[in-house]
């Protein structure tokens, strides 16, 4: 069984479906930790109740990003950690961990990627007026949502969709999609490439 790590910075509505997969037997993994940033995040009760070990830090206690990495990696080595799956964490992941995990580091992302890249896509897709947005997910590279491409699913805006009606639709599609790609890639299947 593939040992993971999570890392979420809000609510950890990803790492709630990650769970929850892993419960069911969807999802054959475990969870050696959730890393978190946010000392007051949502993700950190999820973990409790879950009994997952929560590694928490806060970065600017540290000189840099490369102390907090060093020290988050050797935690992941301690529990024999093999992926890293970002669920909503809002760090750009640093030199350390992407050399120790190179390929072995996975991001969902609420956009059909290129487009709205960054923070707020939610927002950045509906200000933009556009008719689709969606949901991607990509291996990490050093660049800001700019690793290839594993899986993508569309979102469709209507004209009396809300912000908060698009977050809804977005997670909904997340919550299924992640978990599944998951599967495929810990299990080495094959991964569809849904655009």
């Amino acid at each position: 069984m593939r040992k993971i790590a999570v890392f979420a910075s809000g609510s950890g509505t990803n790492f709630q479906a990650i769970i929850d997969s892993i419960e069911t037997g969807h999802l054959a993994a475990e969870v050696a930790l959730l890393v978190c940033d946010k000392p007051n995040a949502f993700a950190i009760e999820r973990a409790k109740q879950h009994k997952v070990d929560v590694l928490q830090f806060v970065p600017k206690n540290f000189e840099n990003k490369q102390a907090f990495e060093k020290m988050i990696l050797q935690q992941l080595k301690a529990l024999n950690v093999e992926w890293i799956i970002l669920a909503g964490y809002m760090r750009l992941i640093g030199e350390t961990l992407l050399e120790a995990y190179e390929g072995r580091i996975v991001n969902i992302h609420p956009s059909l990627l290129p487009s709205f890249s960054g923070k707020d896509a939610i927002e950045q897709a509906f200000d933009a007026k556009v008719k689709v947005t969606g949901v991607t997910i990509h291996f990490v590279d050093a660049g800001m949502d700019t690793g290839p491409i594993i899986a993508q699913a569309p979102i469709f805006i209507e004209s009396t969709d809300t912000i908060a009606s698009v977050r809804e639709k977005i997670q909904a599609v997340e919550h299924q999609l992640y978990p599944q790609v998951l599967k495929e890639l810990l299990h080495d299947q094959k991964v569809e490439r849904e655009v």
